[in-house]
């Protein structure tokens, strides 16, 4: 078994395999914006241990993860679900995590280990998020609803799976600005509170994408 998960893409495991996406996570694979790749080319890539990795993937308890398969649901439930779950969380994620950015920059500027910027990016990433969720939730959301295999649909898609690269640069940045979400040692509960948030939105962000990538498009384009 585990050679042939060397062999599956990272989006695949992702989908089918309840707990996958944290292990891929732990890892620092990409499965949502670089979910084509399959896990021996991405640990590969990264100079991995990919057998570990697949051994690791073998030996997930089968009742863990996301007990929904988005595979078998209508393509509606799953727009609700992104909608619900994702849409209305980055809403509120973001003011806040921007708030105490600023707060961390205002009070420990001077340190070599604060994050400055972070707040400035934070609000980038909050913009652009905001713009690709409009653009989903008043044009292709509604035409898949209305025609999953509408030839209509492969022009947004395209756009919003660019955007998606888009995101997954912006956490890239996100990472480097803060030593990985990582705090130091001696860091206030403020700092702390800021990188529990981050954290949190770098996994909703991916699992967002990824329901998107992996699941809810390739249903669209292939109808």
């Amino acid at each position: 078994m585990t050679l042939a998960l060397l062999e599956r893409t990272l989006g695949d495991l992702a989908c089918s395999l309840p707990g996958a996406t944290r292990v891929l996570r732990q890892h620092k694979l990409d499965f949502c914006c670089a979910g084509g790749l399959t896990l021996g080319e991405a640990a590969m890539r990264q100079a991995l241990d990919a057998e570990r990795i697949a051994d690791e993937l073998a030996a997930l308890d089968a009742q863990s993860g996301d007990p929904v398969d988005w595979r078998q649901t209508t393509h509606g439930a799953l727009i609700d679900h992104l909608l619900a779950r994702y849409h209305e969380r980055h809403r509120e994620q973001f003011p806040e995590l921007i708030r105490l950015a600023a707060r961390v920059e205002q009070v420990h500027g001077e340190r070599s280990e604060c994050p400055r910027g972070l707040a400035e990016h934070l609000w980038q990433m909050q913009q652009e998020l905001e713009s690709h969720m409009l653009k989903e939730e008043k044009i292709l959301f509604p035409l898949l609803r209305r025609d999953i295999g509408s030839p209509q649909a492969s022009g947004p898609i395209s756009v919003m799976r660019l955007e998606h690269d888009q995101h997954g640069e912006a956490l890239a940045r996100l990472a480097e600005l803060t030593n990985n979400i990582t705090p130091p040692a001696h860091a206030c509960n403020t700092w702390r509170a800021l990188y529990r948030g981050l954290d949190e939105l770098r996994d909703d962000l991916m699992q967002h994408i990824h329901l998107e990538n992996n699941i809810l498009f390739p249903c669209a384009v292939r109808g």
